[in-house]
């Protein structure tokens, strides 16, 4: 018999193994249980091709009316079109370059067929549907009984590992797994009337009604939501049980110097902030602290306020970046903002002058090492850097704060391998211009106490937004560039933001899910008048910038700034825009953060509706940074009715990044919520959604809090606690694989 931690191989074969490995990442009984059906078809109600709805994922019973191959003239390539009919409707499956298949969809076959529906001439189609063909002879309901069962589960899966070929994985797995070893305690298993573990797994994949299923999957998302609780409860503990060195502001110090030199006074809300903040650094207890703000609420002078208190200690500070441009903009803003306070060492600097370095990727060999130098001897008061900064060979000689900017960027992990660099606990302040839900930040920092700016520094200017619709109206394309020569002449900077670097992205293949052969030959065989279906396309900076240039913008200062530039050419032509030196940047999202140029007051976001809710409302954010007012188009070619439509003209009606912040999280899996990097504890959610799910989440915290208060160590309930403590292992895993 085998166990949760069994691996595949030991329960199937080496090749059916490796394909869910290589495609779905899944490697032992406990990975294959987890992953969870999205729905569950009904024997004997399959979904009829009459009513089947454009991109709706369906799985039908079906019967092959005719297959015929289409060769393409001067190519070896073709395509298979295989119709199948319901009796009363057909539907059509295209398959590219996969002649083969014509010997196995002979007329007559019947089958289930499962894909996405997409139209093509106005009729309904399914472009690489996955099947499972019934064998000839048998009987067709019993073929189907016996292996779906009633209910048919339909799991999210790959061409090499279609859904069916899933299930019957997951019923060999549940045949050869022994009796589960129950973790949750039997008073909350009563509380919730939650089936016990081994029973949740099966009906969950196997069930005997829509009921046992829905309860199933109630238990085992509590389960999600309950080990991660606990899991940033005990880190909670464990970070507030360590000892270190109070960093309280002195009286004469860098930062009282500093604040003397402000052109502006604090708003509340910031002054608010920093007294909880000075309260952390004042404690013989690490501060581990979440700043959260909207886009342009100040979040970065706080921040910077903290590390010259930390300096004036005698300690050292770093600041953690995602991206080269937005470090090198905090570190241009760190001097600008400094003055002679930033010149230690030189002449004219200020006596109290600390030494502000920055380390990045492209950092020139011998300057990385006099930085490092800086950084070991403690010169270097602040340090600002990339991923650079967790490198091996930065050693700090007293690391004492830690700044992470735009924290979603970042895992756990990262925090950790910056902690490891101070000789004592350091203290911890994260910030993030995305602002989160309550039960977000409960899920996602709940090891961090947070600090929220709601208001907006004096001085900022409301911005405009409006939805260009191309479908609709598309003169208006043309009256934008008017508009935006306009902004120039009144001397005045704008943004034109593209969706990709050049024409031969891959956006669209991954759209279609189709490999490049593939493509090329699905458009030699659409006509030109029918082709917008599938060519979408989607503006690049590559594409725009000598349309523009060569046009409609042809007198103005033009610059184009995209992740594949040098980083010195990235920095020459940021620093140029900054100088007002150029007119207009045509720029992929690397200005999405922290760019903070006061003369830029318009931006015009091509294929808007290619961005999500977040990274709409942080691209607008860059104008409107100064004295005159912002005006921000999204250009959109998505239908009138669409929801991306609908999502961009919501977007265009608020400027609050908290209510933003609930249609983000609403539209985005989890695992874009979570970000890529949140691996290890948080990669274990697979049906825990931090919106649809809030009283559970808050549910799940008040019984994390509740055991630990009684049961610090999870003593009474070992299972348990071996359960949080293989988060932790699986976390630091994920971790050291990416070094």
């Amino acid at each position: 018999m085998a166990s949760l931690d069994s691996s595949l191989l030991s329960i199937l074969g080496d090749r059916t193994a490796e394909v869910l490995d290589e495609n779905l990442g899944l490697k032992t009984i406990s990975d294959l249980l987890r992953h969870y059906p999205r729905r569950y078809v009904i024997r004997g109600e399959l979904t009829d091709i009459e009513s089947l709805i454009e991109g709706e994922e369906v799985t039908i019973f079906a019967k092959v009316e005719s297959s015929k191959v289409k060769r393409i003239p001067g190519r070896k390539s073709a395509i298979l079109e295989t119709v199948v009919t319901d009796g009363r409707a057909k539907l059509t499956l295209t398959f590219f370059n996969q002649a083969w298949r014509e010997k196995e969809l002979r007329p007559g076959r019947q089958g289930l067929f499962a894909g996405k529906v997409g139209l093509f001439k106005g009729k309904r189609q399914l472009a690489h549907p996955d099947y499972l063909l019934i064998p000839e002879g048998d009987d067709v309901d019993q073929a189907i009984g016996d292996f779906a069962g009633k209910f048919l589960p339909v799991y999210p899966a790959t061409a090499k590992m279609p859904s069916w070929k899933i299930a019957k994985c997951v019923r060999l797995a549940l045949d050869a797994l022994d009796e589960i070893t129950e973790y949750l305690p039997e008073e909350l298993l009563s509380e919730f009337n939650y089936p016990k573990i081994s029973e949740a797994f099966r009906q969950v994949h196997q069930p005997d009604s829509a009921e046992s299923a829905e309860l199933a999957r109630q238990r085992l998302t509590f389960d999600e939501a309950l080990l991660m609780q606990l899991f940033l409860v005990l880190r909670r503990y464990e970070v507030r049980a360590a000892k270190t060195t109070s960093r309280a502001p002195i009286k004469d110090g860098v930062l009282a110097a500093f604040d003397k030199r402000l052109p502006f006074e604090l708003t509340a809300g910031q002054n608010q902030v920093w007294s909880e903040i000075v309260k952390d650094l004042s404690s013989d207890h690490p501060m581990y602290r979440l700043l959260q703000g909207d886009v342009g609420s100040g979040k970065t002078i706080i921040a910077l306020r903290a590390m010259l208190s930390v300096v004036d200690s005698g300690g050292q500070a770093a600041l953690l970046a995602p991206t080269e441009v937005l470090a090198q903009q905090h570190y241009r803003n760190f001097l600008s903002l400094l003055g002679e306070l930033a010149e230690e060492g030189m002449i004219g600097g200020d006596e109290r002058g600390i030494q502000i370095r920055l380390l990045t990727g492209s950092t020139a060999q011998a300057q990385r090492r006099e930085v490092l130098a800086a950084i070991s001897s403690g010169q270097a008061g602040i340090t600002i850097g990339t991923h650079a900064l967790l490198g091996e060979s930065v050693n700090f000689k007293d690391l004492g704060l830690i700044v992470i900017d735009e924290q979603h960027r970042f895992g756990v992990e990262q925090r950790d391998a910056l902690r490891d660099k101070a000789r004592e606990p350091a203290h911890v302040l994260v910030m993030t211009a995305t602002p989160i839900p309550r039960t977000v930040a409960m899920t996602i920092f709940g090891d961090l106490d947070v600090s929220t700016l709601k208001d907006m520094p004096l001085g900022r200017s409301p911005i405009t937004t409006h939805v260009v619709s191309q479908s609709s109206k598309p003169d208006h394309l043309t009256r934008a560039w008017q508009r935006a020569c306009e902004e120039v002449s009144n001397t005045n900077q704008v943004y034109v933001v593209a969706p990709r670097i050049s024409a031969d992205d891959e956006s669209d293949l991954q759209r279609f899910g189709l490999t490049p052969d593939e493509l090329i030959l699905a458009k030699n065989l659409i006509d030109e008048e029918d082709s917008s279906s599938l060519k979408l396309a989607m503006s690049s900076v590559e594409e725009l910038y000598p349309m523009l240039t060569g046009d409609v913008m042809k007198d103005l200062r033009v610059g184009k700034l995209h992740g594949r530039l040098p980083s010195e050419e990235k920095e020459a032509v940021m620093q140029a825009f900054v100088r007002h030196e150029l007119d207009v940047l045509v720029t992929t999202t690397v200005i999405e953060v922290g760019v903070d140029v006061a003369n830029a007051t318009m931006m015009i976001i091509m294929n808007a509706e290619r961005f999500g809710v977040s990274q709409l409302h942080q691209l607008r954010g860059r104008i409107g940074r100064g004295v005159s007012p912002g005006l921000c188009l999204f250009v959109s070619s998505a239908s009138e009715d669409s929801p991306a439509m609908a999502r961009l003209r919501a977007v265009a009606a608020s400027t609050d990044g908290f209510e933003l912040s609930r249609l983000d999280l609403q539209e985005r899996s989890e695992g874009d919520v979570l970000g890529s990097a949140q691996s290890g504890a948080r990669s274990h959610l697979r049906l825990l959604r931090v919106i649809r799910d809030e009283e559970l989440i808050a549910q799940a915290r008040l019984v994390a809090e509740n055991l630990l208060s009684q049961d610090p160590t999870l003593a009474a309930n070992p299972e348990l606690a071996k359960a949080v403590e293989k988060l932790r292992q699986e976390e630091r895993a994920a971790y050291l694989e990416k070094r």
